[in-house]
């Protein structure tokens, strides 16, 4: 459990005993925090070094404060990322077009790791949306449909950080990049080219032949890129 602090900044070693506990399981995703009053109590520490330390963990994203039931550990972190990756992409003055090729690098490997994990509830459920999607003219739900698309096959790698680092890349595009797959859905012929390569994507995935995975999944990307780009 907790020991007691002497030295250095207090709520800075409130917060590593806390990231601690994280790493060791002691605290799990979703596990609530002891009341202020303990955590006081157990650290020998002051009531403001607590709530700096607890401030100072949500904005990293890693606790979650909610209003009248105490702060908890947070479940998702997809959010978490997005805010400061965000920002990054802002400050460091990045353009959209770095961005689409950082979903690029991630996506192609990806493809390859779902080809090799891949079980079959997740590939009825890509088939479900390949489907779907090639028998759809609305526009607004083909633009989610792709989404999920993608999100599917990073969920098949299971990998947890590529889930997530994905979700915020794709959040972020969505973001910068107005409209960016409602305007490629809008042109018939872009959306037969999209249905192809959804399908080969999908037909890899069925081999679990992870080379032809990337493959199909870098061919798709490339003309996502160049649609948006006018390349």
């Amino acid at each position: 459990m907790f020991t007691p602090v002497k030295n250095r900044k207090v709520y800075e070693v409130v917060i590593e005993q806390i990231k601690n506990m994280v790493k060791t399981g002691e605290l799990k995703k979703g596990d609530k925090l002891p009341p202020e009053r303990d955590l006081v109590e157990q650290l020998k520490v002051s009531r403001t070094s607590i709530r700096e330390a607890i401030r100072a963990l949500e904005i990293l994203g890693l606790i979650e404060c909610k209003q009248g039931e105490g702060n908890f550990v947070r479940k998702s972190f997809q959010q978490s990322l997005l805010e400061p990756l965000s920002i990054m992409f802002m400050l460091q003055e990045s353009t959209p077009k770095e961005v689409i090729e950082l979903r690029r690098i991630l996506e192609i490997e990806t493809a390859s790791l779902a080809a090799k994990h891949i079980k079959q509830e997740k590939l009825t459920e890509i088939y479900n949306i390949v489907d779907t999607f090639k028998n759809s003219t609305d526009e607004k739900l083909n633009t989610e449909l792709d989404q999920e698309f993608h999100f599917k096959i990073a969920e098949a790698s299971e990998n947890f950080l590529l889930v997530n680092v994905l979700t915020t890349v794709s959040s972020i595009i969505d973001s910068f990049i107005s409209n960016a797959r409602l305007r490629i859905m809008e042109n018939r012929d872009n959306r037969e080219i999209l249905i192809q390569q959804h399908e080969a994507v999908y037909r890899a995935l069925c081999e679990h032949d992870s080379k032809s995975a990337a493959e199909e999944m870098k061919k798709h990307l490339e003309f996502v890129s160049k649609t948006i780009f006018n390349e």
